[in-house]
């Protein structure tokens, strides 16, 4: 669905990681319906940038990062997609 789909200014479409299964002992198995949304996910496409006065600036995050955002950031596009603008991205997983 989203193979062409570009996002525009400082925007960035992310695909969720998959959540955990198991608790952390490994002990308890969380049904689909108990779980949490997880709050990373690999950067699909980003927008050109920021435009400020008729220059743009370009995004600090590129394709195939690993993200972490804010737990209500950005808008839920379905099939475990979310479109968030840069400046709710927390931070890059290297």
């Amino acid at each position: 669905m989203f193979e062409k789909f570009r996002p525009l200014g400082d925007r960035i479409l992310v695909r969720r990681l998959d959540s955990e299964d198991k608790s952390a002992s490994g002990l308890i198995i969380i049904p689909d319906v108990a779980k949490e949304k997880t709050q990373a996910g690999k950067v699909i496409a980003v927008g050109p940038g920021r435009t400020f006065e008729g220059k743009t600036t370009p995004l600090a995050v590129n394709i195939n990062d690993v993200v972490y955002f804010g737990k209500y950031a950005g808008t839920e596009t379905g099939d475990n997609h979310v479109v968030i603008r840069e400046d709710d991205v927390l931070g890059i997983v290297e």
